[in-house]
């Protein structure tokens, strides 16, 4: 896990089984003035429900990681007083795949490989 130094920007959770993924968009996100976080498990999220402080303003999130599901998890976001309030956005190489992540709560969804320009829409509409 990459952690850039915490300070009054937005701070954006990415969370993405892919190292090539995470560090695109911690570069993308951080260029375009967002404090971000970076994770390869899925577990980082899920906890986040134990946490008081600091929590991202928005996460962006793979469906498929590795051992974990990326709709369970915003389950569990979504379902926890401390935490559903975080936008989830939810990316996944299975366009198919909108339907089941719209009905476990995700905010939003985009198909990988996706426009850089949507998805900054997408995170400007939340933030």
């Amino acid at each position: 896990m990459k952690n850039i130094n915490k300070s009054s920007k937005t701070t954006i959770l990415v969370i993405d089984d892919n190292a090539d993924i995470l560090d695109a968009l911690s570069l993308l996100l951080s260029d375009n003035g967002y404090h971000v976080i970076t994770s390869e498990r899925g577990d980082y999220a899920e906890n986040l429900k134990n946490q008081e402080e600091d929590l991202p303003d928005l996460i962006i999130m793979d469906v498929l990681l590795s051992g974990k599901d990326g709709r369970e998890i915003t389950k569990i976001l979504k379902n926890d007083h401390h935490t559903k309030h975080i936008p989830v956005i939810l990316i996944s190489a299975h366009p198919r795949a909108e339907k089941s992540i719209r009905e476990c709560g995700a905010d939003a969804f985009l198909a990988k490989p996706f426009d850089i320009e949507e998805l900054l829409t997408i995170i400007r509409s939340y933030t």
